[in-house]
């Protein structure tokens, strides 16, 4: 009958629901995390820079480290792009930033 198939849908898009949901609650703590971790990342011991020397901007980019500057002696600037996924990659605009620099392109 009509009412059963819309009780039946109702029941479906429900579940369904719950499943997207869940899904998504998921993503959004693995993002979050991240997140976090991009943060807290140079106070990690396998972070060879002085994190006195690390400014975090996040965006484009995660770090620039002035290396050395903490100590008087600035050696070299890195800028580093953490990535804290198996699958992660560079966005576009992280591709553009790392093609600048390889470009010279930096003033």
């Amino acid at each position: 009958s009509k009412e059963k198939r819309y009780v039946m849908y109702e029941l479906w898009r429900q579940n369904f629901e719950k499943r997207i949901r869940k899904d998504a609650i998921r993503k959004s703590e693995r993002v979050i995390k991240g997140k976090i971790t991009e943060h807290l990342i140079s106070f990690f011991p396998d972070f060879i820079y002085n994190p006195k020397d690390a400014r975090f901007i996040g965006s484009p980019i995660d770090f620039i480290v002035f290396d050395g500057l903490s100590d008087g002696e600035l050696r070299q600037i890195i800028f580093i792009e953490v990535k804290t996924g198996k699958t992660a990659s560079l966005s576009g605009r992280e591709r553009q930033v790392r093609d600048c620099i390889a470009n010279r392109n930096v003033k």
